[in-house]
C-alpha cells in the first residue's frame, strides 16, 4: 500500500509541477503579448503622427507649386512685354537714325 501511495504522491507532484509551469509560461505569455501590444500601439500612433505631418507638408507644397506656377505666368507675361518693348526701342532707334 505504500508503493501505491508513493506513486500517486510523485503523480500528484509532478502534476502539480506541470500545472504551475503551465500557469507560470501562460503569465509569461500573456505579459509578452501585452508588452507587444504596448509597443504596437505606441508605433501606430507615431505613424499616424508622421501621417498628418506627411498630409500637412503635402499640402503646403500644393500650395507653394501654385504660387510658383503662378510666378512663372507672370514672369512668362513680362517676357513678352519686354520683348514687345524692345521691337518698339529699336523701331524708335531706326526711325532716330533715318534723321
Amino acid at each position: 500500500m505504500k508503493n501505491r501511495d508513493d506513486h500517486h504522491t510523485k503523480n500528484s507532484t509532478s502534476t502539480e509541477k506541470s500545472e504551475n509551469e503551465l500557469i507560470h509560461l501562460k503569465n509569461n505569455f500573456d505579459r509578452l503579448v501585452q508588452q507587444r501590444a504596448a509597443e504596437l500601439s505606441v508605433a501606430n500612433k507615431e505613424l499616424a503622427f508622421q501621417n498628418e505631418e506627411k498630409d500637412k507638408r503635402a499640402a503646403e507644397l500644393a500650395i507653394a507649386n501654385k504660387e510658383l506656377a503662378f510666378q512663372n505666368e507672370e514672369k512668362d507675361k513680362r517676357a513678352a512685354e519686354l520683348a514687345i518693348a524692345n521691337k518698339e526701342l529699336a523701331f524708335q532707334n531706326e526711325e532716330k537714325d533715318k534723321r
